[in-house]
């Protein structure tokens, strides 16, 4: 599996239309709000008063697919959206009769089945774009969303708007919490290395370094993943992407359909490894949704390596919601990993013993 990357403009359809989607929540759940734009083209946008950012995401490219011509390109920077129709979700949920491979319904099937329905019916290509990464029209339709989901107002028209109105920082939700001050000293102390964590129910995912994980293994993890995704429709996988556990917790993910987010200790942790480690560490970073270096420079002796490795794990600490284990949580590495988790998660870490599979 590759990176979704923009096809050469050449292979594009010269009257293909372009259309950038995205969606907002203030909260999640809370009043939300999405947006398309068609660059230097109309664009709409529109709200609902208690909803998540999966629902909102869907909801901007269900209504551009509606209302614009075919053929057409939808832009989005959801992997949730832009992945279902990459690698064929759709197909199994319809095969399966509207049920995930841990034959649990579909979430949002109400936005899911026309969106499939009009896709299907028409021309629609789907591509991935960063978010929040310098792309004009990416940054549009963002400020479009949270827009429509601070004033709870639709809006819509035939060229760019010359203004996309903003709350103040007095209001609620991400456009709010934009607009207010950083002290960033107080943030520099909360967490040394500075990175932000990404929006999102967070799950890590880790275990041992030696593990090679069978099928069956991948499978049951892929089950527990998907499980979760049920639960949290904004469930985002976080993975060291070392090898053993770590890398089969990312392998997993994306089996199941669910972004993961590679955390590098330090840029190319995986140079000095075996030449098909390193390959299957380059292919599943090249799929992950976004790829976050905790810190810049690369260790030159093994204990400034396993300084920064520490470092990750505390990171880990701070930002995660839950975590997945695969190992043994009763002696060395693995289980001091998985202690550190319990201080901090208490129940929600969940450990998986190999041997089992």
């Amino acid at each position: 599996m590759t990176a979704v990357s923009p096809p050469p403009a050449a292979s594009r359809d010269a009257d293909r239309t372009v259309v950038y989607t995205d969606g907002a929540c203030s909260g999640n759940p809370g009043p939300g709000g999405w947006a398309w734009i068609v660059p230097d083209g109309p664009f709409g946008a529109g709200h609902a008063e208690h909803t998540t950012n999966q629902r909102m995401e869907l909801e901007a490219a269900l209504e551009a697919v509606r209302d614009l011509p075919h053929p057409l390109e939808v832009v989005s920077d959801s992997t949730y959206v832009v992945n279902c129709f990459r690698d064929g979700w759709w197909k199994g949920w319809l095969k399966r009769n509207w049920q995930t491979s841990a034959k649990k319904p579909v979430a949002n099937r109400d936005l899911w089945e026309p969106l499939i329905d009009a896709v299907r019916a028409g021309d629609v290509t789907f591509r991935w774009v960063k978010g929040h990464a310098g792309d004009r029209w990416n940054d549009y339709a963002d400020r479009l969303a949270v827009e429509a989901a601070f004033t709870q107002t639709p809006r819509s028209g035939d060229r760019t708007p010359e203004h996309v109105g903003g709350p103040d920082s007095s209001g609620p939700g991400r456009a709010a919490r934009a607009a207010a001050p950083v002290d960033r000293a107080e943030a520099k102390e909360a967490d040394p290395t500075g990175r932000e964590a990404p929006a999102g129910h967070r799950l890590v995912v880790g275990g041992d370094r030696d593990l090679v994980a069978s099928r069956a293994l991948l499978t049951h993890l892929a089950e527990i993943i998907d499980a979760k995704a049920t639960m949290f429709e904004d469930l985002v996988v976080l993975s060291g992407m070392r090898m053993g556990g770590e890398s089969a917790g990312a392998e997993a993910a994306r089996r199941a359909g669910v972004p993961y987010v590679a955390v590098l200790p330090y840029p190319d942790p995986a140079a000095r490894w075996p030449v098909a480690a390193r390959e299957t560490f380059e292919d599943l970073v090249a799929d992950a949704a976004e790829v976050i270096e905790l810190q810049k420079k690369t260790p030159t002796d093994a204990a400034s390596a396993r300084g920064a490795v520490g470092r990750r794990d505390a990171w880990f600490r701070r930002n995660a919601h839950e975590a997945l284990v695969v190992g043994d949580d009763q002696s060395g590495e693995t289980a001091r990993f998985v202690k550190g988790l319990r201080e901090v998660l208490g129940d929600d870490v969940w450990v998986v013993h190999p041997e089992a599979f």
